[in-house]
Parts: structure tokens; sequence; C-alpha cells
């Protein structure tokens, strides 16, 4: 009879602490997804203090250093400087805006995540020397909702950032299409793909491979979807899954011609 008792006392302890577990790791959950929601505003308001202030004081000095050429014409030696000067301004205001429109484009607000992902993905191959092929059919006018679209745009830009820092990959393709029942996202690049003692972490669940895939899948978690990582020695492919019933409440807009009026020259 002791030992049933002592096994009982043990069960009940063992289940408490299992309960216990699952409402700290429920707490934790709901910290991430709100600290990942406060990230966003952050990043939106940064990205527009830097276009509205710190965008037009650049461009208020760029118009003093045109004025100031104009009257330097007769002076070479001090012109070659205000040269100079204007080179360099210029520079700044292409650096603060790509900067702002990195941290949060304003096309993801205007026009959607169709429009944002393209214009993310011809400035991203750009910028690495990576050859991005892309498939991301219109939305048709569609919007997908507000949160869905900040997920997929945060995950696109999270995989691609890894697939520049450690895939060593010369190409890289995103396929994004909405099915009956969902909308996915896939990432695929074609490096040396992730060792596997590092894929195991990615698959278990604590993701100890950084903060950069824990916020992916937190993000498609609170959307009641899905985050999944593949990799061999042929490359490495990220896909994300929404379910539908995460966008009952998507929106029309007139995303079609915006996204034309924003194309990247």
């Amino acid at each position: 009879m002791m030992w049933i008792a002592k096994h009982f006392r043990l069960s009940q302890a063992y289940s408490e602490l299992e309960s216990l577990a699952a409402e700290r790791t429920a707490e934790l959950q709901k910290l991430t997804q709100r600290l990942l929601k406060l990230q966003d505003q952050e990043r939106r308001k940064l990205a527009r203090d830097l276009h509205d202030t710190t965008g037009q004081t650049l461009a208020a000095l760029n118009i003093s250093v045109s004025v100031l050429q104009e009257q330097c014409k007769e002076m070479p030696a001090i012109l070659a400087m205000v040269a100079e000067v204007a080179r360099h301004s210029e520079q700044a205001i292409e650096e603060i805006r790509t900067m702002s429109y990195l941290l949060h484009p304003p096309l993801l607000d205007e026009v959607g995540f169709a429009c944002a992902a393209e214009w993310y993905i011809e400035g991203f191959a750009k910028r690495s020397g990576i050859d991005v092929r892309a498939e991301i059919p219109s939305s048709k006018g569609r919007r997908l909702p507000r949160d869905v679209e900040i997920a997929l745009f945060r995950v696109l830009q999270e995989s691609l950032t890894n697939v520049h820092r450690h895939s060593g990959a010369s190409e890289a393709s995103v396929h994004f299409q909405q099915k009956a029942d969902a909308v996915i996202l896939e990432i695929r690049d074609f490096g040396k793909g992730i060792p596997p003692e590092h894929l195991r972490l990615l698959h278990g669940p604590s993701a100890g491979s950084g903060v950069g895939f824990a916020g992916m899948r937190e993000r498609m978690h609170e959307l009641n979807g899905t985050l999944q990582v593949k990799s061999d020695a042929f490359g490495t492919s990220m896909r994300a899954t929404v379910p539908l019933y995460a966008m009952q409440h998507s929106v029309v807009g007139n995303s079609g011609d915006v996204c034309a009026m924003f194309a990247p020259d």
C-alpha cells in the first residue's frame, strides 16, 4: 500500500510539472509573439522617421550643395570639393532610402505582399549577386490580411538573408502560391546545405540555431501555420504555410496597377 501511495504521489507531481511546463510554454509563446509585433511596430516607426526626418534633412543639404556648386563655378579647387560633398550627400540619401525600405517597405502597406516581395527580391539579387528566380503570381486585387503579409515578408527576408550568409549558393528560387486551403511561400537555395547536427536543432522544440529561425516559426505559429526546413548536400528549402481560415478577413485592393508604378528600374 505504501508503494502504491508513493507511486500515486509521484504521478501526481509529474502531472503537475507537465501542466506547469505547458503553461509556461504558452506564456513564453505569447510573450514572443508580442515582442515580434512590437518589433514590427518599431521597424515601421523607424523607417518612417528615417524617411521623413533624416531623409528630408539630407535632401535639404543636397539642395544647398547644388546652390553652392552654382556659386563656385569660377573657383575650380572649391568646386571640386563641393562636388565631392554632393556625391557623398547623394550616397547618404540612397543608403537612408534603402535602409528605410528594408526596415519596412511602404509597398507592403500600400499594395501588399506580392509587390513588396518582388521589390525585395530584385534588390536582394543586386546587393548579393545571387541569381534569384521568383514565381509570385499577381494577387488580382485581393489582399491578404495584414498580419499574414507581414509574417510572409519577414520569412522571405530572413530566409534570403540566411541564403546569403550561410549557403554559399549562387542561385536561389522563391515560389509563392495561393491554394484553395492555404498560402505557401517556399525559398530554396542550391548551396552546400545545413550540417546534420544544425538541422536537428532546427527541428527541435527550442530552435537552438538562433533568434532568426525561432522568430519565423513563432510568426507561423501565431497564424496556425507551419514552417518546414529541408536540407541536403544539394541545398536548403524553407517552406511557410498559412491555412486559409487565417485569411477569412482578406481585403480587396488595387495592387496590380500600383505594383507596376512602384516596380524598380
